[in-house]
């Protein structure tokens, strides 16, 4: 019985009353979850078990940017709305998956962008699939070596007005831009300074004069009260060129820097579906 009714759970999401087709954009999480290179591993107890009290109970200690998770605006900049203030319409609307294609280092330009298909509207929602969620896990090709936006794109984002972005790599930014390289908690050196010397061997420049700025996409549009969810995966290729509805609801948690988040995608095939007038 459980068996039938666990596969007729993941048949529902294409298949119900409502006719709408659910598409989980989020990677798998629980023990062993990948973290980012300065995190603590999440950590998951049993204080009741079945055997022994005829209940499951199980405590979390995490970071809240663990996994597909979204950062709120005051995660890195100051004097900004907490995860509890964000309204609630920010996690919600229409938008867009589009593929940009990226190698490794490789950083998305505005360009880029702009030339993206379904073309990306003022108050879009909008998820860039660059083919690195294929990579996700505890390893320096995803974390370290993926493409990412910097500077340029940020200011795209924050000028085109969309409602929210998501990116299927480990940030918001290029990871020299981030504390892998020179900035910030990672200053001097940063986090993994082999990685910083393997890329000027490879590029033959320093990190610090292609990645100036620390972090400059989070900046950009979180200044301007547009969150960004890291880490977009599951089934995002199944969607990928479409223009869909979504849903990302995080905790109500007070002066919460960010959370972990379901990030979903919702397609109408036959446009009949309404939500409720409250009537």
């Amino acid at each position: 019985m459980t068996t039938r009714i666990r596969g007729l759970k993941f048949e529902e999401n294409r298949k119900n009353a409502m006719g709408l087709e659910f598409y989980d954009l989020s990677h798998p999480w629980g023990l062993g979850q990948p973290c980012w290179p300065y995190f603590e591993d999440v950590k998951i107890e049993r204080l009741h078990t079945m055997a022994r009290s005829g209940v499951l109970t199980q405590r979390i200690t995490t970071v809240m940017h663990s996994g597909t998770h979204i950062d709120a605006p005051a995660h890195v900049v100051e004097d900004t709305p907490f995860m509890d203030e964000v309204p609630l319409p920010h996690f919600f609307g229409t938008g867009v998956v589009v593929s940009i294609p990226k190698k490794k280092w490789e950083v998305i330009s505005a360009e880029d962008l702009e030339k993206a298909r379904p073309k990306i509207q003022p108050g879009d929602i909008v998820i860039v699939n660059t083919g690195w969620h294929k990579y996700y896990g505890d390893t320096r090709m995803y974390y370290a070596y993926s493409p990412g936006f910097y500077k340029e794109a940020g200011e795209w984002f924050a000028k085109k007005k969309v409602k929210m972005i998501g990116t299927d790599t480990q940030a918001l930014d290029h990871p020299l831009g981030t504390a892998i390289g020179p900035h910030g908690p990672g200053w001097p050196n940063g986090l993994l300074p082999q990685v910083n010397l393997e890329y000027e061997r490879e590029t033959g420049r320093k990190v610090i004069e292609d990645f100036p700025e620390w972090e400059p996409c989070h900046q950009a549009i979180l200044a301007k009260g547009i969150c960004g969810i890291e880490n977009v995966g599951g089934e995002i290729d199944k969607v990928t060129g479409k223009r869909c509805t979504f849903a990302a609801f995080p905790w109500r948690w007070t002066k919460g820097d960010g959370c972990i988040v379901r990030l979903v995608a919702i397609v109408d095939p036959s446009g009949k579906y309404r939500i409720e007038k409250g009537r």
